[in-house]
């Protein structure tokens, strides 16, 4: 039991020190994010819908077919089916039938109604696709910006690291008198600086996986962490296209449009469906009943002994009284049911022809309101590509900027680092004092942080040029 008990503590133990190691990579980030995202889901159930509504439109061109069935009883003063005579009474009566029918003719609006369920699944994969677009530059961009705050975290450790050795290069030089305590102060104070910094970053990096986790949808947050590594520029060959080239890749590749021109398609199709009302329908149907009822049946007559014979008449020549046999029906059990059943079965057929002549003019209303509906799906579609154009313009421009800003942010770094090493130089030969010895290495450190910033910015920018260029978001490469 002992050996038993270990074994299982050691399992937990491995499984939750598993827990602690997962480190997710971007392209495991994407897609899980394109599996799992809750707007990635909300689409997919979109794209269900649709496929649902081209079903329905499908089932139309079918026979309508439905069985009915009842049994009931009645109490009190109701008719003897048997006799025709009115009488207090409970009886039962049983009643089933089948009814069929199809449509032969309802102007087309079975077959437009099918082509408009196509369009309508097709504009939401459209959606679908556009949703994974957009929630891959969102993971993008959080996994970025956790990798710049791990980075930067780097940055600042390192430097603190300078700065411990400059606080014990210090400390010897004020014991042996060639520095005074003010330089001191100021490397315990820029430590302290750091130290602040640290908590302030580590903060941020929670923060950022906490954003990233919740775009995932993983609530784990305690044991989620990225992998730490650096990611390198790829794909900025995509700029050496105009940016005209890339907006007119866009058009053709990018969900808006798609989107855009589906709703145009599905307006006109809305428009057809409301002409269709101005058209006659035929339908063929058929039915069969039948029933059975537990009331006696009747099994023949006698003579009624009160009053044997009735008058039917009087001969006018003669005044003669014409009279009949009174008699009396003789009731016994009723059939069998499934006698009764085919016995009293019957069938009915036929067309239905409905001709529409006036309905307060509804349907010219709703045709002329779909005209209008297709206007504005018209007017939406050039407002798409307009924006289209304008956010590949914006892309272009901001990726172009931020190569720029990064490759400045680069020559920065590499002229603040000379001009540290410089300041580190002078300061170890007590050329310099603590407080521009600080002044550089805070300027290098900036630099550094800035230059990583613009790195990031810049990686990211390309990748939505990329995606606008028709790129799947599968495909794109970090």
């Amino acid at each position: 039991m002992k050996n038993f008990s270990l074994i299982v503590t050691l399992l937990l133990f491995c499984s939750h020190l598993a827990a602690q190691q997962k480190e997710w990579t971007l392209e495991e980030c994407v897609n899980y994010a394109l599996e799992n995202n809750i707007q990635v889901k909300q689409s997919e159930l979109e794209v269900e819908l649709s496929e649902l509504e081209k079903r329905d439109a499908l089932g139309n061109f079918i026979p309508r077919i439905n069985g009915q069935a009842s049994n009931s009883w009645n109490t009190g003063l109701t008719q003897n089916v048997t006799t025709g005579i009115l009488q207090n009474q409970t009886v039962r009566n049983f009643s089933a039938g089948v009814s069929a029918g199809i449509t032969l003719f309802d102007g087309l609006n079975n077959f437009k109604q099918l082509q408009r369920a196509k369009i309508s699944r097709i504009a939401s994969d459209y959606s679908l696709e556009k949703m994974k677009d957009d929630i891959a530059l969102f993971v993008a961009d959080a996994y970025l910006q956790v990798l710049f705050n791990k980075q930067n975290l780097e940055v600042l450790r390192a430097q603190n690291e300078i700065t411990k050795e400059q606080l014990i290069r210090t400390q010897d030089l004020v014991d042996a008198g060639v520095l005074p305590q003010g330089d001191l102060l100021e490397i315990r104070a820029t430590m302290a600086d750091e130290r602040q910094r640290m908590i302030l970053s580590e903060n941020q990096i929670q923060i950022s996986l906490i954003g990233l986790a919740q775009i995932l949808g993983i609530q784990d947050y305690q044991n989620f962490d990225i992998v730490d590594r650096d990611y390198d520029i790829f794909g900025n060959e995509i700029l050496g296209n105009t940016v005209y080239d890339i907006i007119d890749k866009a058009k053709e590749e990018r969900q808006e449009i798609r989107i855009a021109e589906a709703s145009r398609e599905l307006a006109e199709m809305d428009v057809d469906l409301a002409k269709g009302a101005y058209l006659p329908t035929l339908n063929a149907f058929f039915n069969y009943n039948t029933r059975e009822t537990g009331q006696a049946r009747i099994t023949g007559a006698i003579l009624d002994p009160d009053e044997p014979a009735r008058q039917i008449g009087v001969v006018q020549a003669t005044n003669e009284v014409v009279v009949t046999p009174n008699t009396i029906p003789t009731l016994g059990s009723p059939l069998p049911f499934m006698e009764q059943l085919y016995r009293n079965d019957g069938i009915s057929y036929g067309f239905q022809l409905n001709i529409p002549i006036l309905n307060g003019f509804a349907t010219r209303n709703q045709v002329r309101r779909n005209e209008v509906n297709v206007k504005r799906a018209q007017y939406q579609l050039e407002q798409a590509e307009l924006d289209l154009e304008a956010n590949v313009y914006q892309a272009y421009t901001d990726a172009t900027g931020a190569f720029e800003a990064y490759e400045a942010a680069l020559v920065a770094a590499e002229a603040q680092q000379k001009a540290f090493e410089y300041a580190t130089e002078r300061y170890d030969v007590g050329l310099t004092n603590a407080f521009d010895f600080s002044q550089a290495k805070i300027r290098y450190e900036n630099t550094q942080r800035e230059a990583l910033r613009a790195k990031y910015d810049y990686i990211f920018k390309l990748k939505v040029v990329e995606l606008y260029f028709g790129i799947p978001v599968r495909d794109l490469k970090f």
